[in-house]
């Protein structure tokens, strides 16, 4: 079970992390605090304060089109908010 999926680099996250030192990734739904706080430190070789977790659900959508009822949805996922120690950062663009 991969516990990491993706960081989530959007202008919020990347103004978090300059500003608090937070991280975000998408993580594993059945990932629990503790085990993402291991992978990130087995993986990035940083101290984690806190970690914070948010599930998101899927979103189910109607429309009415000229060719009937059109259904879709777009996936749930689980984010997690990583405070990481004074002085510790996460470098994502270094092996591009």
């Amino acid at each position: 079970m991969s516990i990491l999926i993706k960081p989530i680099i959007t202008e919020k996250a990347t103004n978090d992390s300059e500003l608090h030192n937070r991280y975000t990734f998408v993580v594993n739904k059945k990932a629990n605090k503790l085990e993402i706080r291991e992978a990130l430190e087995a993986t990035y070789g940083v101290t984690i304060e806190s970690v914070k977790t948010m599930n998101y659900p899927i979103h189910r959508k109607t429309k009415y089109t000229k060719k009937g009822l059109t259904t879709g949805s777009t996936g749930g996922y689980k984010k997690a908010v990583i405070q990481l120690a004074e002085g510790e950062s996460i470098d994502f663009y270094n092996n591009l």
